[in-house]
């Protein structure tokens, strides 16, 4: 195999990027946001590969820009998916904090993990091998994947060209940002030709990436607030990019709605959340992470436009999901 049997499409939010590895076992890494799914299969078919013919799609984490294909493509084709163990049960038993989806209010359609993925394990997609790398920080069941021969890491969103993964200390503790110096150091020792990542360009110069994203981390120790910025804007606007924006008579009752942001005002900036709003919309206009366009608010980074009548019909969550047939396993 070479270059050319690894399909990298860098994709616009609200969807993260994926990767087809087009093999005797086609494999697929990450899924997309559950509004563009009909986009994710158009790419796939355009590659050369039918949905049907997937081998497995591999999650790299369980955020709904990530996982949001997973429930159509097991659904319609049998696909089976394959994720960190310990995110597959926590979606295998309907866990109310799967994917993070009820505190960050995401709407995430169904979907169960068929294959339990640990550190050291191996996908093999026919003429290539991947390892399985766990690299916690951006969530707690975090994984990358390395291939050694080609020297090819896919990152999820262990680290992006120019910037890196929002860190969530309220679910994943206030140690996510140790944990996530620990993995850039891991992947940081192994030799990577080319690496992909969830969000932005791919990267033939990884090793610059590693070292700006492990600078900012650095700086983050230091400056806890400035990591609870970078977090509650990444939130608002993905919130702002898959509603379209939101009527400005709309935000404060929206936000105040949020678990996400009742965390951020009370514990990170010490605000009660009504004094918080004005706060965030400020800071949101001034660092340009969104704009008024009359009076709506809109998410500046560019992205695509979600279907009204498809947030309407599957606006829900873990909660609403039906159990799963797959359980806990040991």
């Amino acid at each position: 195999m070479n270059d050319s049997d690894i399909c990298f499409f860098e994709r616009p939010f609200p969807s993260a990027n994926m990767v087809l590895i087009k093999d005797r076992r086609p494999t697929l890494i990450d899924a997309g946001f559950g509004s563009e799914t009909e986009e994710t299969v158009r790419l796939i078919r355009d590659a050369g590969v039918e949905p049907a013919h997937l081998d497995m799609i591999v999650n790299t984490h369980f955020h709904s820009d990530h996982i949001g294909g997973n429930c159509h493509f097991q659904n319609e084709y049998g696909v089976p998916i394959a994720a960190h163990k310990w995110e597959a049960d926590l979606v295998n038993v309907r866990h109310p904090e799967v994917c993070s989806a009820e505190w960050l209010d995401q709407p995430v359609e169904p979907y169960s993990v068929d294959r339990r993925l640990s550190d050291g394990d191996e996908i093999h997609t026919g003429s290539r091998t991947f390892q399985v790398l766990f690299t916690p920080g951006h969530s707690s069941g975090h994984i990358s994947l390395y291939e050694p021969d080609e020297k090819v890491l896919i990152a999820g969103d262990l680290f992006h060209k120019h910037d890196l993964g929002w860190l969530n200390m309220y679910r994943e503790g206030v140690t996510a940002l140790h944990r996530a110096l620990e993995s850039l150091d891991r992947v940081a020792t192994l030799p990577i030709r080319v690496a992909y990542s969830g969000h932005g360009p791919a990267m033939d110069n990884p090793g610059a990436a590693i070292d700006g994203a492990r600078r900012r981390l650095e700086k983050w120790l230091i400056a806890p607030e400035k990591l609870a910025w970078h977090g509650c804007k990444r939130i608002f606007s993905f919130a702002l990019m898959i509603r379209n924006g939101l009527e400005k008579e709309k935000v404060e009752r929206y936000l105040l709605s949020c678990p996400w942001f009742h965390d951020y005002a009370r514990h990170s900036f010490r605000l009660e959340p009504e004094a918080f709003v004005h706060a965030l919309v400020d800071e949101m206009i001034r660092s340009g992470a969104a704009d008024w366009h009359s009076d709506r608010l809109i998410a500046a980074t560019p992205h695509q436009l979600t279907s009204a009548s498809w947030f309407e019909e599957n606006n829900i969550r873990p909660g609403d999901w039906p159990a799963s047939e797959l359980s806990f396993r040991k």
